[in-house]
C-alpha cells in the first residue's frame, strides 16, 4: 500500500514539474517574438540641431543716474517705452532748489512760480536709443548721483549657455530657434550674433555664452525670462531617410535588415549614412525608396545619442526631424 501511495505522488509529481517546464517554454517562446515591420525608404528634409538653455537679457545695460543729488520732479516715461537718444526722460530740482521750492508754497503760488522760473530744473537726458526696462523711482522722491532713475535697454537678446563639446558647432549667424518657458507656445527666430572668447566653469564643465539676437523681438519678452533655444547645425531637402531606429551598427559598420520577398530571415544591407538627428537618417547610398526595410523593436541604433551634443543642464529632447 505505501509503495503505491509512493508511486501516485511520483506520478503527480512529474505532472506538475511537465506542467510547469511547458508554461515557462512557452512564456519563454512568447517573448523571443520580436515585433517587426517593414517601412521603405522616404524623400523628406532633415535638419539637426543644437539645444540649450538660456535667459533673455539686455544686450547692452544702461543705468541712467542724475548728474545732481536732489529730488525727482516728474517722469516722463514709462517701463516698456521706446526713448531716443537726447529725450529728457526725467525733470529734477537740486538739493537748493527743492528747498526753495519747498519754502515757496508757504507764501502762495505766486512765489512758486516766481521761484520756477528763475531756478530751472535739471534734465535727465537718454544718453542712447533703447527701450526702458527698469523704472527705479517715482516723483517726489530724493536721490543722490549713485541712484539710477531708469535703466534703459538696447535691445534684448537671449544669452545661451553652451558646453565646450557643443561649442565648437556653434558660428556666427546660424539659424536659431527660441521658446520661452513661460510662453512655450510662441516661438522665435533669431541668429548668433556673438560667441564668448572666455568660458566659466560650472559644476566641472566649462560653459560659453553666446549671444543670439532675435530678428524681431516678440512684446513678451521681458528681461530675465527663461529660454529654450535649438541652433540650426545643418540641414538637407530632398533628401532619402530612414527611421533612427530601423539602422544597426557593428564594427563593420552600419547597416540595415532587407525583406528580400524570399522565405529566409531578413538579410543585412550595408548603408551609408549622413546627416542623422534624433528621428530619422539620411541614406547617402545602399538603399532605394523601392527597397523594403524590416524594423524591430530593439534596433541597434535606436539607443545612439544625437550627432549633436547636450547642455548638462538642460532635459533631452528631440534636435530634429
Amino acid at each position: 500500500m505505501k509503495n503505491k501511495k509512493t508511486k501516485v505522488f511520483v506520478i503527480i509529481l512529474a505532472l506538475a514539474l511537465l506542467s510547469v517546464a511547458g508554461y515557462i517554454y512557452r512564456k519563454n517562446k512568447s517573448a523571443a517574438v520580436v515585433p517587426t515591420k517593414e517601412i521603405s525608404p522616404f524623400y523628406g528634409e532633415i535638419h539637426n540641431y543644437v539645444s540649450s538653455t538660456g535667459t533673455v537679457l539686455p544686450q547692452n545695460r544702461l543705468e541712467v543716474k542724475p548728474s545732481i543729488n536732489g529730488r525727482v520732479e516728474q517722469i516722463l516715461v514709462e517701463e516698456g517705452d521706446s526713448v531716443r537718444k537726447g529725450q529728457t526722460l526725467a525733470w529734477m530740482s537740486s538739493t537748493d532748489r527743492a528747498a526753495l521750492l519747498d519754502a515757496a508754497r508757504a507764501q502762495g503760488p505766486d512765489a512758486v512760480k516766481y521761484w520756477q522760473d528763475v531756478y530751472k530744473p535739471t534734465p535727465l537726458i537718454a544718453p542712447v536709443d533703447g527701450e526702458v526696462i527698469v523704472k527705479s523711482v517715482q516723483p517726489g522722491q530724493t536721490v543722490s548721483v549713485a541712484d539710477d532713475v531708469v535703466v534703459l535697454s538696447d535691445r534684448l537678446i537671449v544669452k545661451g549657455q553652451f558646453d565646450e563639446t557643443d561649442i565648437g558647432k556653434i558660428k556666427l549667424g546660424q539659424e536659431v530657434k527660441i521658446s520661452l518657458d513661460a510662453y512655450p507656445d510662441i516661438k522665435a527666430k533669431g541668429k548668433i550674433d556673438h560667441i564668448s572668447y572666455e568660458s566659466t566653469l560650472v559644476s566641472n564643465v566649462n560653459i560659453y555664452e553666446v549671444d543670439i539676437l532675435p530678428v524681431k523681438v516678440p512684446p513678451v519678452f521681458r528681461s530675465g525670462m527663461s529660454a529654450n533655444v535649438n541652433v540650426l547645425i545643418e540641414s538637407k531637402d530632398n533628401v532619402l531617410l530612414i527611421p533612427l531606429a530601423a539602422v544597426k551598427s557593428d564594427k563593420e559598420g552600419t547597416y540595415v535588415m532587407l525583406d528580400k520577398g524570399q522565405k529566409d530571415k531578413p538579410v543585412q544591407q550595408k548603408i551609408e549614412e549622413g546627416i542623422t538627428n534624433d528621428v530619422n537618417v539620411e541614406v547617402v547610398s545602399g538603399l532605394t525608396p523601392q527597397d523594403k526595410v524590416v524594423m524591430t523593436a530593439t534596433a541597434g541604433k535606436a539607443a545612439k545619442t544625437s550627432s549633436g551634443g547636450t547642455n548638462p543642464f538642460m532635459p533631452t529632447r528631440a534636435r530634429g526631424r
